[in-house]
């Protein structure tokens, strides 16, 4: 690594990185938890030389951020806009951190005993629905079987937004033979492990737990996603706490918060812990 004297260290304009290497090279180390939030803080401010490298770049960052257990909440906030870019039906699985959403249908065995055979026409209108208000808010979608749909989104806010454009969408239609569909909402952001085409994990098995909570027409998600948002200033989102609950198969409890939005129900029966 190159020595600077004070004047030449001085003289590094604020785009610089922490040091430079012997042969010339801006870098910032990420060895360390400090270094990594410094990093997380300062990755806006840094030139690349294409976008390729930008994203070398950011992954490397975020996997270091998941090594040290570290919520990066302000590097959320300045890379809002990565997320917001236009997303082909054949894009990858965004990878490091990542918001999970997942919905489930209340009352789903009520349904298919009414329907009976007609009850695979309400899940193919269903997920119509899901599809569209993910695709709109650029969100990925991961996985959909049974009565359930699984999306990822880079942005929590966005991921937050689908949620709320859910129930609104649910709440004014009705599906086949008149049926009314409630919907539960659970959403967590995380370090998800990806595989070809899904994640594993347990950032995936917090948000399956979180999901199975709450009631329809409720949106439930974790501390993670709540701080993420309110990062990147969380104007027009409201959280109401709901305390700190106990997930199935997980050491500790976790806070969770239900999403407030004019317009949608806002009283619930407690968790279904």
């Amino acid at each position: 690594m190159a020595k600077l004297s004070a004047a030449e260290r001085a003289a590094l304009s604020d785009r610089s990185f922490a040091y430079v290497d012997s042969a010339g090279n801006r870098r910032l180390p990420i060895h360390d938890a400090s270094h990594v939030r410094n990093a997380l803080a300062r990755f806006g401010q840094v030139p690349f030389d294409d976008e390729a490298a930008r994203e070398k770049a950011r992954l490397r960052l975020l996997q270091a951020a998941k090594k040290y257990r570290i919520v990066p909440i302000g590097f959320i906030s300045s890379e809002l806009e990565v997320a917001q870019r236009a997303v082909s039906p054949t894009a990858a699985l965004p990878s490091g951190f990542v918001t999970l959403l997942m919905t489930d249908i209340e009352g789903s065995t009520d349904h298919v005993q009414r329907l009976g055979p007609r009850f695979g026409a309400l899940i193919d209108d269903v997920w119509s629905v899901l599809r569209s208000i993910v695709s709109a808010a650029n969100g990925f979608e991961v996985e959909a079987r049974a009565d359930e749909f699984f999306a990822a989104f880079e942005a929590p806010r966005s991921a937050v937004d689908a949620a709320v454009a859910m129930q609104y969408a649910f709440a004014d239609r009705a599906f086949v033979d008149d049926s009314r569909v409630r919907v539960r909402v659970g959403i967590h952001s995380g370090y998800p492990t990806s595989t070809a085409a899904n994640y594993v994990g347990i950032d995936v098995n917090a948000t399956s737990r979180i999901t199975a909570l709450g009631h329809g027409g409720q949106i439930v998600v974790s501390v993670n996603t709540k701080d993420a948002v309110k990062s990147g200033g969380g104007a027009g989102v409201r959280f109401v706490a709901l305390g700190a609950h106990r997930l199935r198969g997980f050491p500790e409890e976790v806070a969770l918060y239900q999403v407030a939005s004019k317009g949608l129900p806002s009283r619930f029966p407690p968790l279904r812990t």
